[in-house]
């Protein structure tokens, strides 16, 4: 904006303009004041942090680590070993004279692990057309499942590719390579992306599977993370519990989503962070006291020395109670919610300068309902931080390979990532996980 004519202006009217100049530099300069936020203070994310260096091997405090400075554990021997090697000596090494069997007694047992040769197990079929002599009709022999006509790669083959691509973050061309050192199976790009099409009903069914029983959950987690896809921002949702997780792909952010994966479905108990678009959809709610740490601390590094240090330590003795929260008798937890709840009265009469303590006082004024949630419900997680894990691998996945360009391959990640994440919690690996669907299987237990 250009500057106005002070020639102009009256003398009331040039101290308004100084007064809020004066107002606008002292904004500013506390600004530039302030400390940094980082992902220790504030809801960044680990990669945006500076990563100190580790000290030197001078620097290093204790004993140095190595094969001298502890007793080695070493590999536990196979208990059903494939084959066996005897090594028995037949004279002596320093007077050439025969030794016995009963000259020689055990010395060492240990394994050598190998792998074998991999290659494709090729299954050739022929296929007979029979013609009835009587009515001359044809009849085409049947085949075993699956062993139809179509694409030759198999079921294994399938979900190998599917768990490589999609869990470890590997490229069509590092796969079509991968296939081809490792197991000396061609197959081209095309090919893989067809597969993965053909793939993609199997798993949209099971998550379908799995997003029904979410909607009958008592509780939710809930968290969301930014993906790329097609070169514009989109924003992968995961909601959870201790029995399934769903993730979803959408171009929004807002509420439109949570009220499209719940589908009317109002949980209890909802666990989340303070984004608009998370809150109001459910009877109850627990914030993520793990957030709101890192935000109190990064207002005492500004200077907040009145509100932020107050309720910091009543968070944290809320956080040692939410560790043995499940060992605790009701009563006991509700005396403890009442002693909370009263320091929590204290802490928010108190009027601080900092601008950084008054914008959190008036947040938990707003949110100190659900602050102490887990107290009353034990089941309930004090923070939102499994969601965060959830979503880890999605941020792994975007750093690694960019993104989607594709309009279907973000709901086929999606799909497969809610499949593994499920599976998880009852104790399948992910390549039997997505093998398990792709033979027609279900990671969901009866319930």
């Amino acid at each position: 904006m250009p500057p106005p004519d002070l020639s102009r202006l009256t003398e009331a009217e040039k101290d308004t303009l100084i007064l809020a100049l004066w107002t606008r530099v002292a904004e500013l300069e506390a600004r530039l004041n302030a400390p940094p936020k980082t992902p220790g203070n504030s809801s960044l994310p680990p990669s945006k942090g500076h990563k100190a260096n580790r000290p030197g091997k001078a620097e290093r405090p204790g004993p140095r680590q190595g094969s001298l400075g502890r007793a080695g554990g070493g590999r536990a021997l196979a208990e059903a070993p494939d084959q066996f090697v005897i090594a028995k000596a037949a004279a002596c090494a320093h007077c050439r004279a025969a030794l016995a069997e009963a000259d020689q007694v055990l010395h060492a047992r240990y394994d050598k692990l190998e792998l074998p040769p991999v290659r494709p197990v090729v299954t050739r079929v022929e296929r007979y057309l029979g013609r009835c002599p009587c009515c001359g009709g044809a009849t085409l022999a049947p085949v075993p499942e699956g062993m139809e006509q179509g694409t030759p790669f198999g079921v294994s083959i399938l979900a190998l590719a599917l768990y490589l691509r999609f869990t470890h973050a590997i490229s069509y061309r590092r796969l079509t390579r991968l296939f081809l050192h490792l197991f000396a199976l061609p197959i081209s790009e095309g090919a893989l992306d067809a597969l993965f099409r053909r793939a993609k009903p199997l798993f949209d069914d099971e998550a379908a599977a799995i997003r029904a029983r979410l909607r009958r959950a008592r509780v939710i987690c809930s968290g969301e993370t930014a993906v790329r896809v097609d070169g514009r921002t989109h924003w992968n949702w995961v909601f959870r519990n201790e029995q399934v997780v769903i993730h979803v792909i959408r171009p929004s952010r807002g509420r439109v989503v949570v009220a499209e994966v719940l589908a009317g479905h109002r949980p209890a108990i909802r666990v989340s962070d303070l984004y608009g678009a998370q809150r109001g959809h459910a009877d109850l709610w627990q914030v993520c006291l793990a957030h709101q740490l890192r935000d109190l601390r990064h207002a005492i590094e500004a200077g907040d020395t009145v509100f932020a240090p107050r309720l910091k330590a009543l968070l944290l003795r809320a956080v040692l109670l939410a560790r043995r929260r499940l060992e605790l008798k009701a009563s006991t937890r509700r005396e403890h919610r009442r002693r909370l709840e009263r320091d929590l009265d204290a802490v928010l009469a108190l009027r601080p300068g900092n601008r950084h303590g008054q914008r959190l006082r008036k947040r938990y004024l707003a949110v100190r309902d659900g602050l102490f949630t887990f107290l009353e419900h034990p089941e309930v997680p004090p923070d939102n931080n499994g969601s965060e894990r959830d979503l880890r691998p999605m941020v792994t996945y975007r750093k690694v390979t960019g993104g989607f360009r594709s309009a279907w391959g973000p709901h086929l990640c999606a799909a497969l990532k809610s499949v593994v994440g499920t599976a998880a919690r009852h104790g399948v690996d992910a390549y039997h996980a997505i093998l398990a669907v792709l033979s027609g299987g279900t990671v969901l237990t009866p319930g």
